[in-house]
């Protein structure tokens, strides 16, 4: 996405003051959420060994850093790109009852990105997963999640409003849901991500039940990893999908942010199915794949939760560079002083 610069762009806060926001809306936010979900507080790695199927494939098409271990005769280790999988085993490790989980900071290297207002190399993130019953795997079970989610950022957007009186709430009352095919349905002539803005726009806040599997247009509404959101199992409403991305308007940017990507995980039936339709079952022969397909991982809902991302938006700001640090293009860099744009 090219870079924008808003026109009339201000600061709402120096970037001293900004510093004491970030820190505060993540010590905030983290405990609401912790607080929703009944969630404790994990230490997570910054990187697995490669060849354990470990590591978080995004849309399957992202590098991972990779580098060799000396101690393990240069057997290769890989920054983490999430903790999607590593946090489902940590579950049953760790033997959580259903209705509470774990969250952790997640901090990695996408050096695949396409670095612009809101990409950057460095993700940094909350990584959250519950475990659940069987008879929870449902859209209610998820909307309801999602729900409290919500919750959380609403919760800490009116305690920004409250340290920062000039920092007025944008958040509607509550978030919509809409599935991919809806949205599809709704404005067929357009591309997803326009269809995405054009949802986002009219709701200020969407839920988009179901990314990864085809649409009735022979497309996904985006990519996803086919190990572990279930993105093709039936729902009750007689669509496809149990997973789905959480996405803000951010009025500063005139476009849609997404803020989470979460889901009920897959079972044993719905990886193997997944896993062929990606045309990669040798995946079944990894650590993590053949844990799951023995029946020795529970059933969880999960996600992440862009740290940075969040305090972006709640701050009001038009670069994700004004929230952390990074490094960016010259250009980029000079573009954004021009306008007022001061990158951390």
């Amino acid at each position: 996405m090219p870079l924008i610069i808003p026109k009339h762009y201000r600061q709402q806060l120096t970037p001293e003051t900004t510093e004491v926001a970030i820190k505060t809306i993540k010590q905030y936010f983290q405990k609401e959420l912790s607080s929703a979900l009944n969630l404790r507080r994990v230490t997570a790695p910054l990187f697995v060994l490669s060849g354990t199927g470990l590591n978080d494939d995004l849309n399957g098409t992202e590098r991972a850093v990779t580098f060799p271990v000396k101690s393990l005769g240069d057997r290769r280790a890989e920054v983490v790109h999430s903790l999607a999988k590593w946090k489902r085993v940590k579950l049953g490790v760790y033997d959580i009852d259903p209705g509470f989980g774990l969250y952790t900071d997640m901090n990695a290297i996408r050096a695949d990105e396409e670095l612009d207002n809101i990409h950057s190399l460095y993700v940094d993130q909350w990584d959250w997963e519950q475990t659940i019953r069987p008879s929870d795997r449902t859209l209610e079970y998820l909307r309801s999640t999602v729900r409290k989610i919500y919750g959380a950022l609403k919760a800490t957007e009116q305690m920004v409003y409250e340290h920062f009186p000039h920092i007025t709430p944008r958040l509607p009352e509550e978030i919509t849901f809409i599935h991919s095919e809806e949205l599809l349905r709704e404005y067929p002539g357009l591309p997803a991500p326009e269809r995405e803005a054009k949802a986002a726009k009219k709701y200020g806040a969407i839920f988009i039940i179901g990314i990864g599997a085809p649409l009735s247009d022979g497309k996904p509404h985006d990519g996803r990893a086919p190990d572990y959101d279930d993105w093709s199992t039936a729902n009750e409403e007689g669509f496809t999908g149990l997973n789905g991305d959480l996405i803000l308007w951010d009025s500063v940017l005139e476009r849609p942010l997404e803020i989470s990507s979460m889901g009920i995980r897959v079972t044993s039936e719905s990886l193997h199915r997944q896993l062929e339709l990606r045309d990669c079952t040798e995946r079944e022969q990894l650590q993590f794949h053949r844990m799951l397909l023995d029946g020795e991982l529970p059933c969880s809902i999960g996600g992440g939760i862009g740290q940075s991302r969040l305090c972006m938006f709640l701050l009001k700001k038009a670069h994700i560079g004004e929230v952390q640090a990074s490094v960016w293009p010259e250009e980029q860099i000079e573009a954004c002083r021009k306008a007022g744009i001061i990158l951390l």
